[in-house]
């Protein structure tokens, strides 16, 4: 029996994956030895589910030096709200999961920081944003990252595998994040942490908007801060903080629709 979830679900497959199918079957984008990037493909970006409305504004959320080097597809394919590469500290060595892992962006720049001695794994539920991310990784010769499939409500991966989470506007899509938080809590080594870029409510009352549609557009899934923190700590973090990043968001369809959201970033730690 197929429940609300389970089309919320269905639809955010079908959006993130005709994204990433546009950047696989149209032409490239450019990219220029002195790391510049050009719109060469016609991928309209403003189609995104969530996120940035153009690939400047997507290209603005890393500094140059991040980007340069890598694929201008994963830079196209990027949904995200936020850097949240930025806030993780990564080290030499580390371990790191990137939940809703897309075309590959915030895993390869995580790879660049955990260097040989670590690793890095894309858990992605839709095969085409899943065919972008190798076809990335290939181009940029990456050993020290692998992409699965799977849903973050239920990862299959094993028990205290991780030092460090990482998300980019994604768990915001979830129907079930107390499944998410739960899941993520058991595949964190003790001790480890997680560093997310997510879209919340601005006040109690929630977002201005509900319908499937918003859900795709990382509206409708946001929570106020204190109903994500609670869910967090039930699953077992400590160390919860939230930080506002002063990034508003307007109902894709109607600019002039308020949704009462905005994009933050989330800390927390798995205890010892």
């Amino acid at each position: 029996m197929t429940t609300y979830n389970d089309e919320i679900k269905e639809l955010v497959r079908e959006r993130y994956g005709a994204r990433a199918q546009r950047v696989i079957e149209l032409s490239p984008v450019v990219e220029h030895g002195d790391g510049e990037h050009t719109d060469g493909c016609g991928c309209d970006v403003s189609a995104s589910c969530c996120g940035p409305e153009d690939l400047e504004h997507a290209m603005r959320l890393y500094n140059d030096g991040q980007l340069a080097g890598l694929p201008a597809e994963s830079i196209a394919a990027s949904a995200g709200c936020g850097n949240p590469t930025a806030l993780a500290g990564l080290q030499q060595g580390e371990r790191v999961l990137d939940l809703g892992s897309g075309g590959g962006i915030d895993c390869f720049l995580s790879a660049q920081q955990v260097g040989e001695t670590g690793h890095v794994t894309g858990l992605d539920m839709t095969p085409s944003m899943l065919e972008l991310a190798r076809k990335n990784q290939a181009n940029l010769g990456l050993t020290n990252v692998e992409f699965v499939q799977g849903e973050m409500e239920s990862m299959p991966l094993p028990s205290d595998s991780y030092d460090v989470i990482i998300s980019n506007c994604v768990v915001c899509l979830s129907p079930d994040k107390d499944a998410v938080f739960s899941e993520s809590f058991r595949v964190l080594a003790p001790g480890g942490r997680i560093h997310l870029s997510d879209v919340l409510a601005l006040s109690a009352e929630g977002p201005a908007v509900t319908d499937a549609e918003s859900w795709v557009a990382c509206a409708a899934g946001a929570e106020y801060h204190e109903t994500y923190i609670d869910r967090m700590r039930r699953a077992g973090f400590e160390e919860i903080e939230i930080n506002g990043e002063g990034v508003e968001f307007w109902d894709e369809s109607d600019k002039a629709t308020y949704t009462n959201t905005a994009s933050f970033k989330v800390t927390a730690r798995k205890p010892l």
